[in-house]
């Protein structure tokens, strides 16, 4: 069963850090693209990074360009988010999604199998 299970979110003040994870088990991660999403009450989810398999090319949203970094650990079948200088707008129900392709998709209907999400919160 394909399963991929967020954690590492939590409060966090304005500047600060935390780094997400998204640990895969019921595939191996090696072949796939794996995007990260966060979505707030009210609004539609949003892309905020994805990457891709062998080549590992990755994609940022421009809100976050610079301070986010995605990376991959095949070995622990596992993705990552390390999210620095966080602000407010950051707050969010961020997600972890895979695809059964080897690049990062157009599109957030194609990615196939979703996380349960982990809240981030960044506030004084």
């Amino acid at each position: 069963q394909v399963q991929l299970v967020e954690s590492g979110g939590g409060l966090v003040q304005p500047g600060g850090s935390l780094r997400l994870s998204c640990a895969a088990s019921g595939f191996t991660l090696d072949y796939y693209a794996i995007g990260w999403f966060r979505q707030v009450p009210e609004k539609g989810r949003e892309g905020v990074s994805c990457i891709s398999s062998s080549d590992a090319i990755t994609y940022y949203v421009d809100s976050v360009e610079g301070r986010f970094t995605i990376s991959r650990d095949n070995a622990r079948n596992t993705v990552y988010l390390q999210m620095n200088s966080l602000k407010p707008e950051d707050t969010a129900v961020y997600y972890c999604a895979t695809v059964r392709k080897t690049t990062c998709p157009p599109t957030i209907g194609q990615y196939d199998y979703w996380g349960q999400g982990t809240q981030v919160t960044v506030s004084s």
